[in-house]
Formats: structure tokens, sequence, C-alpha cells
């Protein structure tokens, strides 16, 4: 019996931190369904998927609504859909159009916003389980929501959308504790993903994650953010609500190479 087992869990997207986590919850048993825009990477998964752009009301009401024939209950949410806006002009504000504030915004914040929306409709639908609950929902944040790294992660509009999201957990924790419905969020800080290939490949960028990140030496594994989402989307953490789990191998105690 693993840590999930029973349990009908949805991960949105199919790369990076998403991909590990997904298998990992499929590992501990798990029912998983991988929502994600790219075909050949949910096909690589080898487990269920709807294929949705996030970013579309349309598209992702059909993909959460699919969830009836792929799983049991809606258990879980991990959101973590989103990406770098720096190929759609995020940077800093004084450089940054309106277009790419916006299309940040929209990659990061509202994928985050329409899955949260539509588990918690499916959650609220549905009968509470032996430990009282209707559902868990992990947010994907990242430290850069309220711990900045100037010199070399100026990407305002990214930033401003992962505090954002902190600030929709608090409200739907506070809002749903009382129908038996957990919101919490993960903020990670720089970990070896598709994502994170430019930074990866800078020296200056390795540098900073060697300072910065003492606890790995470097950049976080997407299996250390994975173990902390595993426990939040566990019946473990049934008392665990609007809280922010930072993942950062000691970023935010360090002052070292702002």
């Amino acid at each position: 019996m693993g840590l999930l087992a029973g349990r009908g869990i949805a991960v949105t997207g199919s790369s990076g931190m998403a991909a590990d986590a997904a298998r990992r919850f499929a590992a501990e048993g798990a029912s998983v369904v991988v929502i994600a825009r790219d075909r050949a990477e949910c096909e690589g998964l080898g487990m269920p998927y709807e294929l949705a752009d996030l970013t579309d009301e349309a598209a992702t009401e059909r993909a959460f609504a699919g969830l009836g024939t792929r799983l049991p209950r809606l258990d879980a949410l991990y959101a973590v859909a989103g990406g770098s806006g720096r190929r759609v002009g995020d940077g800093p504000v004084h450089e940054t159009s309106l277009a790419g504030w916006a299309a940040t915004i929209d990659l990061n914040l509202t994928p985050a916003f329409l899955a949260t929306r539509e588990a918690l409709r499916i959650m609220l639908a549905q009968q509470p389980d032996a430990t009282g609950s209707r559902g868990s929902i992990v947010v994907m944040s990242s430290v850069l929501g309220f711990d900045p790294a100037p010199s070399l992660f100026a990407t305002h509009a990214y930033a401003a959308a992962k505090a954002a999201a902190l600030g929709m957990m608090r409200t739907t924790a506070a809002y749903y504790a009382p129908h038996g419905i957990r919101v919490n969020a993960i903020a990670a800080s720089l970990v070896r993903t598709p994502m994170s290939q430019r930074a990866a490949a800078d020296p200056a960028s390795v540098a900073f994650a060697s300072a910065k990140q003492p606890l790995t030496g470097g950049f976080l594994d997407p299996s250390d953010v994975t173990e902390v989402a595993l426990q939040l989307c566990g019946a473990g953490s049934r008392a665990v609500t609007g809280q922010v789990i930072t993942v950062d191998g000691g970023w935010t105690v360090s002052g070292e190479h702002r």
C-alpha cells in the first residue's frame, strides 16, 4: 500500500516538476490524470491524460469534466502548469510591455486559477472521505514571489504572478475550509527542469545556486519538491491548509549573492 493508495489526483503540466510528481503519485498508489497541452509529453508519461491549454476556459472545463470517467473521485489537485515569461517579453518593469506582462500573467496565474476553480467545483459536489476531507489543492508558486534575486532573475511579471497565486491560495483556503477542502502552496526555488535550462547553462546562475541553495549544493531535483507535494496531497496532512511550504535548499535563509 503506497502513501496515496486509492486516491484520485489531477496534475496540471506534463514536464519537469509536474512529470516527476505524476510518476511518483502513481507509484504511491494514486490514480493520476495529467492535464496539459503537449500530447507527446503526456503520452510519454504513460498514464491517463486530458489535453487542454489551461489558459483557455472552455478547454479547461472540458478537461476537468473528463475526470469523472477516469478517477474514482478527485482527492487532490496539484496545479503546476506555468513557465518563464522571458520569451514573451517579461523582464524588469521599466522594460516590460503590457503585452509581455499580460502574456506572462496568463501563462502562470490563469492556469492556477482555472484549475483551482474547476477542482473546487468537483470537490464541493462530492462527499467527504473517511477523514472528513472533500479534497486538497496544492498550487505551485516560487520564492521569487516574496524573496527576489534582482541580479539574475529580474522577471517581474513572473514574480507578480507567483505572488498573486499565494494570495489566491490564502483566500480560498479560508473560504473553503468549512467545506472540508484544503488549499496550500509550494514555493520552489531553482529546480533542474526544462524551464531552468537557460539558468543551468549560465555560469553565474550556477554559482548563484551553489551559494544560495547550500542544502542541495545547487539546483534542486524535481523529486525534492515532489516529496512535499506528496504529503500535501495525501490524507496525512488533513489538518494543514492556507500554508506556503518553501522548498528552496536554503535560498530564503541565505544572504549570499542576491
